[in-house]
């Protein structure tokens, strides 16, 4: 019987199986932040241990730093101490370190794959979930706690148990409008938010393959919000021309030799799956989300489900308290709902790729007067290349404040909060109460609804200005 790629890659990397017990696996590659690795760190330093693998581990600070004036010093005293700890625990041990000024900083789920870090065939851990992002490349990636941090420092190895497997599988042609942030949030709301609890998924089919690689790390980066362990897609041409000539990309004839590896990476034929779901591309519309998990949403035309039509009572209960908290009522559209605030950006959509999206909305036109609009871009090499295109330029015409890379709003963790009782279109990855700030009030949609919103005030359908 033939074998999945997710198998392909798991296989390749036990170093022993433990009897009726987890497998013992190898890690390729570790990220670190400043939020979660610093208990890992001062768990080896009271151990007297050293690093395995510096050598393997990359560490930037993303989630809790400004995404204003990163020149000065960090005001924020929390903020100070994890960025301060994150440097001196990467001089301490050896690990090699993009921090603020650096020309390589950013979202850790942004850096990795831009500057080739992230290659098929890898296993890829890291203190956060949407760690998920980088099986776009046709790996193994998945989030891990504190503890587990501290056991690949000092092992690089993990203990993990195999996880189910799942396939979906989507196939046609997108319509006008929808993109990949519209494809993860309609099959979320398809199969909710604990339906791919479980499982590794394996993302397929025609409409994922015509999909460039920005496209294919933001539907991999929000599998984790259908409860799933990771998601992945089988490398590519689309994978290998992203990838070629990249800071760490391999070249000559190494690359030559890795590419040959790399294209052995797919499903075979009679790969077995525990579970196959199918999708047509063309029910897909532009998507927004309505209650507190990604799980709740709706095509932009549509109305929010009646309270009627929810038969399990657990998920009747969930929906009114999360309609509670939105301030939304059941039977009613969101479309033409004013909108306070609107945030581009996050590990999920603050690419190059998401911010020419917005800008061919936006371009020549002024916001609403009554939202206000943050550009994040994910990394610093998005913001010089956004400089470049003349992006940011579009967007200060417009009336956007463009800030500098960070996690930012996606996240309440920062200085960059939506406050409360006020909505935010966001095209981050979680909408949970207090997410990007207590009382704020998240809906989640792609970079084209979010631009949409930005310009006109309320919640839109793209569709409408794009044919003006």
């Amino acid at each position: 019987m033939g074998k999945t790629l997710f198998e392909k890659i798991w296989d390749k990397h036990v170093v022993r199986t433990i009897e009726d017990g987890p497998d013992v696996l190898y890690i390729d590659k570790h990220f670190i932040h400043e939020v979660t690795s610093p208990q890992a760190f001062a768990g080896l330093a009271k151990r007297g241990l050293a690093l395995f693998r510096p050598d393997r581990t990359i560490a930037t600070a993303d989630h809790n730093v400004p995404t204003k004036d990163q020149h000065l010093p960090i005001k924020d005293r929390l903020s100070r101490l994890q960025v301060d700890q994150l440097i001196e625990n990467c001089k301490n041990f050896g690990v090699e370190l993009y921090g603020l000024g650096h020309p390589f900083q950013g979202i850790v789920h942004v850096i990795g794959p831009e500057l080739g870090i992230t290659q098929p065939g890898m296993t890829i851990v890291c203190g956060d979930s949407h760690t998920s992002t980088h099986g776009a490349f046709g790996s193994i990636a998945f989030g891990i706690g504190t503890s587990e941090v501290e056991m690949v420092f000092a092992s690089q190895c993990l203990l993990q148990n195999r996880p189910k497997l799942m396939r979906i599988n989507i196939e046609g042609s997108l319509n006008k409008g929808v993109v990949s942030k519209d494809i993860i949030l309609y099959i979320i709301s398809k199969i909710s938010a604990s339906g791919g609890t479980g499982y590794f998924i394996e993302f397929a089919g025609s409409a994922i393959r015509s999909l460039s690689m920005e496209s294919r790390m933001t539907i991999c980066n929000m599998s984790i919000e259908m409860g799933a362990r990771g998601g992945m897609i089988a490398p590519d041409e689309t994978t290998f021309n992203y990838i070629k000539g990249r800071h760490f990309a391999p070249s000559g004839e190494e690359w030559e030799r890795k590419t040959s590896q790399w294209k052995q990476l797919f499903s075979d034929e009679d790969a077995q799956f525990d579970k196959e779901i199918a999708i047509n591309a063309e029910n897909i519309e532009p998507m927004i989300t309505y209650g507190t998990n990604p799980g709740l949403g709706i095509a932009i035309n549509a109305l929010i489900p009646s309270i009627e039509s929810i038969t399990e009572e657990g998920e009747r209960k969930n929906i009114i308290k999360a309609l509670e908290y939105m301030g939304l009522q059941a039977g009613k559209p969101l479309k033409g709902m004013p909108v306070q605030n609107v945030f581009i950006g996050s590990c999920t959509n603050s690419r190059i790729e998401d911010l020419r999206l917005v800008a061919s909305v936006v371009k020549g036109r002024k916001k609403s007067e009554n939202v206000k609009v943050m550009i994040v871009p994910g990394s610093q090499q998005v913001a010089a290349q956004a400089k470049e295109e003349g992006l940011n330029r579009i967007f200060e015409e417009a009336g956007f404040e463009v800030r500098q890379a960070g996690c930012s709003a996606c996240l309440g963790m920062n200085e960059d909060k939506i406050p409360s009782g006020e909505y935010c279109i966001s095209t981050s990855n979680r909408n949970f109460e207090g997410r990007q700030g207590a009382g704020a009030r998240t809906l989640l949609a792609s970079p084209l609804t979010a631009a949409a919103a930005a310009i006109t005030g309320v919640v839109s359908d793209v569709r409408e200005l794009m044919e003006q």
